[in-house]
């Protein structure tokens, strides 16, 4: 939000340095629609779409695209925009919920409705300074609450980096179709990216598409790619603000190790959940090899005991040589 509303943009102006896309760049995350027409302008891979203000016209798409479907909000919804209706009825109540406001508590100004791809999920990040860019790695999370993959979707309940399917071909694959055309459409379009590109893919028969793109590293996707990362995170983003990504490309280092993460959350969440429970011997675990517990919802009370506020509240991260490793240091 602080980004699509032009945080860097002001920042700058200010003669401060920024790790961040301008507002206008910010529309990547911040408009499905923007994301979605440039590219279709583009050549980008992705799934075939409709943007839609009038319900009778969603209707149709909907009705002529078949379930399942895809319907999201066009703005930014706080990780809840996006619903995978099973049936044509659900597709259309979950339309008419989001351009009346029923859904989201706010009317959207409009909706993008896709037919949905089946394949597997990945994460994919790069870098760009508004001139070049460079591929760091990928990862995929879990937002499922219960263990087991079941349970209500969340904002994210653990990740792990590399990606199990990810190989240089199709690393490869990700960087000429979607990561470079799309460095070179922002440019052409007069908004040049600067910052961290967040792409979400789905690869369906080997084939990466893409879903959608965040404009910052994520959580809990990021804690992952900082335990992996050797080489000085700082030079890198001062580097990409000051335009001078070129100076850094050949010093950025990544463990071989997988890394993971396993989020700690509130009871009751991603409901109503419990506030300000104690949390103990975060000390202790941060002593064990390969381990951070990484802070989310947490906060000190006058006595300085640590509480958590937050429904997503610890970010318990390890190293392992395998991803099997790397879960069973978090666990411990």
């Amino acid at each position: 939000a602080p980004l699509t509303l032009g945080l860097a943009d002001m920042l700058r102006a200010r003669g401060i340095k920024a790790f961040g896309p301008s507002r206008a760049a910010a529309r990547l995350e911040g408009s499905k629609g923007f994301m979605k027409d440039l590219c279709a302008k583009y050549s980008v891979p992705t799934a075939a779409y409709g943007i839609f203000t009038n319900i009778e016209e969603a209707k149709t798409f909907i009705k002529n695209t078949g379930a399942p479907i895809v319907i999201k909000t066009d703005g930014l919804a706080g990780g809840k925009g996006v619903i995978i209706a099973q049936t044509i009825a659900e597709a259309e109540s979950a339309a008419e919920g989001m351009l009346s406001g029923a859904l989201f508590g706010k009317p959207s100004d409009a909706i993008v409705i896709e037919e949905f791809l089946n394949g597997e999920e990945l994460s994919f990040f790069a870098l760009a300074d508004g001139k070049s860019y460079i591929c760091l790695t990928s990862a995929q999370d879990h937002k499922r609450v219960g263990d087991g993959d079941t349970g209500p979707n969340t904002g994210g309940m653990g990740a792990y980096s590399p990606a199990h399917m990810m190989t240089p071909v199709l690393g490869k694959k990700i960087e000429e179709t979607i990561i470079k055309p799309t460095i070179d459409a922002m440019a052409k379009e007069g908004c040049p990216f600067a910052g961290v590109l967040f792409a979400g893919i789905m690869v369906v028969h080997g084939v990466p598409k893409l879903l959608e793109f965040n404009v910052r590293f994520g959580d809990p996707e990021c804690q992952t790619l900082m335990m992996r990362l050797e080489s000085d995170l700082l030079e890198i983003l001062d580097a990409c603000a000051a335009e001078n990504l070129d100076a850094v490309k050949d010093r950025i280092y990544w463990r071989e190790q997988a890394a993971l993460c396993v989020v700690m959350a509130a009871q009751g969440y991603p409901g109503t959940y419990k506030k300000d429970t104690e949390i103990r011997n975060i000390d202790d675990a941060d002593t064990m090899p390969d381990v951070k517990v990484f802070h989310a919802g947490t906060k000190r009370d006058k006595d300085g005991r640590l509480l958590n506020y937050g429904g997503r509240v610890l970010g318990v991260s390890a190293l392992g040589d395998t991803i099997l490793e790397a879960q069973k240091n978090a666990y411990a």
